[in-house]
């Protein structure tokens, strides 16, 4: 009998052992996967490219910017950032310093669209987003841009342009996306790209207004997180709707 017991507490004692062993591998397996983010900022797109390849990472140019203090071709900016411990062959995003502006904002007002994206091009630029605006006379003529002509301190070389369209012409219709969670800039910055604008932004504080009479449009703020919305996510919306939005600080 005791020899029996004497088995026994060394076979658990081997599996103990056993399963000990198979947690500390499996743990160095799964740790052994992930790698720490260097620090792209400076290096030439090139010479980051080559860095993440050697850390076990992937490298995507996402965008980019004007800046007067990283040269052109440099990494200005990058997610994650330096130090994330990530997977590997985790995707990391970079933007790529354009130098400081050197080019000037063309005025593009009263071109016709085409014409336009030519001049941009020419310049060094890109065509941003388009809007439309019915008036009368021609189609497709660019009535405002932004940045405007000889614009200063422009942190990315792209132009948009509002064009005329027929007055007769069918308003342009979009599904009204999900906007909560936004903060008011990203949601007024998406928005915009789409053609809309904000009526006003309201606080969600703010007194309800008694029945039968007029709430009173707020000022639009600049602060805030947008907690619910009108038209309401997934409503068909044109240009000609305006977009209400209630805020929190």
């Amino acid at each position: 009998m005791i020899r029996f017991f004497r088995i026994l507490l060394g076979a658990l004692a081997m599996m103990t052992v056993a399963l000990l062993s198979a947690f500390i591998t499996m743990r160095l397996a799964i740790h052994g996967r992930e790698v720490g983010v260097p620090d792209f900022s400076g290096l030439t797109y090139e010479e980051a490219a080559a860095k993440a390849r050697d850390t076990g990472l992937n490298m995507t140019l996402d965008n980019r910017y004007y800046s007067a203090v990283v040269p052109a071709g440099r990494v200005l900016q990058q997610y994650p950032a330096p130090g994330a411990r990530v997977r590997r062959q985790w995707e990391v995003r970079v933007t790529q310093s354009l130098g400081p502006q050197r080019v000037t904002i063309p005025n593009a007002v009263g071109m016709p669209l085409r014409e336009a994206a030519v001049t941009l091009r020419r310049g060094g630029l890109e065509l941003g987003s388009l809007a439309h605006l019915p008036v009368a006379g021609n189609a497709d003529s660019v009535l405002a841009q932004s940045p405007p002509p000889n614009a200063e301190g422009v942190d990315k070389p792209s132009v948009s342009l509002l064009l005329s369209e027929s007055e007769d012409a069918q308003p342009k219709a979009w599904v009204m996306p999900n906007l909560a969670g936004m903060t008011l800039l990203e949601a007024g910055a998406r928005i915009s790209a789409m053609g809309l604008h904000v009526a006003y932004a309201q606080e969600a504080t703010a007194a309800i207004p008694a029945v039968g009479t007029t709430a009173t449009p707020q000022p639009v703020r600049t602060t805030g997180t947008v907690i619910a919305q009108s038209p309401a996510a997934g409503s068909r919306v044109t240009a000609a709707d305006a977009v209400k939005l209630t805020i929190v600080h």
